[in-house]
C-alpha cells in the first residue's frame, strides 16, 4: 500500500556532545520517508526553496521516494538549529527560520489522489485539514502535532484530530493538550474526539499504545551510542505507518508489531547526524533488530 506524507523538509545545524553537522538534510517529512520506504511506496508533498542542494533530492528519489510533490519555490529553504546536551530527549532551539515554509500549502499531484495511507507530520492543523481535503479516500490518516499548536489552536488541532484514525505526539504534548498530569486521562481525552489510536512518543523511554483494543508499552532499543536525536519521532512514525501499510490490516497484533518497527527504525536514525545512518540501513538489520526486541520484551505468563 502507498503512504502519502506532509510535511516538512529543511537544511538543519546541529549540535551535541557528540559532534556537529551544518546545513544538513532534515525535516519531518524526509525523515518519515527515509523510514517508511523500507516497508511500502512512499510519495512526499512538501516545500523547498531554490538554493536546496540537488543531490538531497536525488538521494530521496534513490531511495525509492516519489517527490513528484516536492515543491521548488523562489526564496531559501526552512531552516532549523538546535542543541542537545547530555539529556537527549530535548532540544534547545537556537534559530528557525521559516523561509519558503511559512507561506506552504500542500498542494497534491493528481497521481497521488489513490495514496492508501496518509501522514500529516506536525504542520499547522489548518494544513492537516487542506490536506485531508484534497485526498478523502485514504483508507488510514495520521498526524503528529506540536507543542506550538496546541499552545495557539488547540480547537483547530482538535478539529482535525476528529478526523484521522491515529495521532501521535509526545508525552509532554498529550498532557498539555487534555490539560491533565495523568496521561491515562489525556490518552482518553484525545481518544473521545474520534481517533482510533493514540501513539505517546517517550524518547529514550520508547512509546505507549492507547486504542480501543487496549494499552501497549514498548521500550526503546538499547543503544550504547547515540549521537543525534534530530528526526527519531518522525523515523518511529515512518516504521509505525510503514508496518501497517506493509502489513495491510490494522489489528491489535499489527499495531502492536508496528510500535516496535517504529522503535528499531528509530533506533537506527539517532546512531549518526541527520539521515546518515537511516539512508544506509537495510531491511536485513531490521528485521535483527526487531527479533532482538522480541527476546529482551518476552516473558511468561504468570502459572
Amino acid at each position: 500500500m502507498s503512504i502519502l506524507v506532509v510535511g516538512s523538509v529543511a537544511l538543519d545545524t546541529v549540535e551535541t556532545p557528540f559532534g556537529r553537522v551544518e546545513e544538513a538534510l532534515g525535516g519531518s517529512a524526509v525523515y518519515f520517508s527515509l523510514a517508511a520506504r523500507l516497508y511500502a511506496p512512499v510519495r512526499l508533498v512538501a516545500v523547498v526553496g531554490e538554493d536546496f542542494p540537488a543531490e538531497h533530492v536525488a538521494l530521496l528519489h534513490q531511495h525509492g521516494v516519489d517527490v513528484a510533490g516536492l515543491e521548488r519555490a523562489a526564496g531559501p529553504t526552512f531552516r532549523w538549529s538546535g542543541r542537545y546536551d547530555f539529556d537527549l530527549n530535548s532540544a534547545e532551539t537556537l534559530d528557525t527560520q521559516l523561509n519558503v515554509f511559512a507561506s506552504f500549502h500542500p498542494k497534491m499531484p493528481p497521481a497521488y489522489g489513490d495514496s492508501e495511507f496518509l501522514f500529516m507530520a506536525n504542520i499547522d492543523p489548518d494544513l492537516q485539514r487542506e490536506v485531508l481535503q484534497q485526498v478523502p479516500d485514504t483508507k488510514l490518516r495520521a498526524l503528529d502535532s506540536l507543542k506550538f499548536w496546541i499552545t495557539i489552536k488547540p480547537e483547530l488541532l482538535a478539529s482535525a484530530m476528529s478526523l484521522v484514525d491515529i495521532v501521535l505526539m509526545n508525552e509532554a504534548e498529550a498532557r498539555q493538550f487534555a490539560g491533565t498530569h495523568s496521561l491515562l486521562r489525556a490518552a482518553r481525552r484525545i481518544l473521545e474526539l474520534g481517533p482510533r489510536a493514540l501513539i505517546v512518543k517517550k524518547g529514550e523511554y520508547g512509546a505507549v499504545l492507547f486504542s480501543e483494543y487496549g494499552y501497549f508499552v514498548a521500550p526503546a532499543y538499547p543503544l550504547e551510542d547515540v549521537r543525534d536525536p534530530t528526526g527519531a519521532g518522525d523515523s518511529f512514525a515512518g516504521g509505525f505507518l510503514g508496518f501497517l501499510a506493509r502489513a495491510g490490516e490494522i489489528t491489535p497484533r499489527t499495531l502492536k508489531q508496528a510500535i516496535i518497527h517504529g522503535s528499531v527504525v528509530a533506533s537506527f536514525t539517532v546512531e549518526d547526524f541527520s539521515v546518515e545512518r537511516l539512508r544506509r540501513v537495510s531491511w536485513d538489520e531490521v528485521r535483527q533488530r526487531y527479533e532482538e526486541f522480541h527476546h529482551f520484551t518476552a516473558f511468561d505468563a504468570i502459572v
